[in-house]
């Protein structure tokens, strides 16, 4: 599935609607706040729909942080993951985990 949004396209999109961002601290604590929104949906078993929904919220919000750098979150994923399949982990047994090496 080819995505129709990008990091350009999204910041575009939150100055024309919020206006410019004077502090990126400002997105980051909000992301914040929409992060705990999203927990606290896991914890109160919200419906798979309104969970995706609160992630992408969060998703947005890192775009638009990183399109304020000119740069493109899926490519910066991407090579984040290339990177990371390389990577030696340490598993925490529930399903995450810390890099070693």
């Amino acid at each position: 599935m080819v995505t129709i949004e990008s990091s350009e396209s999204i910041t575009a999109w939150g100055e024309q609607t919020f206006g410019k961002v004077s502090d990126l601290n400002a997105l980051i604590e909000r992301a914040r706040e929409e992060l705990e929104v999203l927990q606290q949906a896991i914890e109160n078993g919200d419906s798979v729909r309104d969970v995706v929904a609160d992630a992408a919220e969060i998703a947005i919000l890192l775009h638009r942080l990183v399109g304020l750098h000119g740069a493109e979150l899926s490519f910066a994923i991407d090579e984040k993951m290339a990177r990371n399949r390389t990577r030696i982990w340490s598993l925490a047994g529930d399903g995450t985990g810390r890099r070693v090496a």
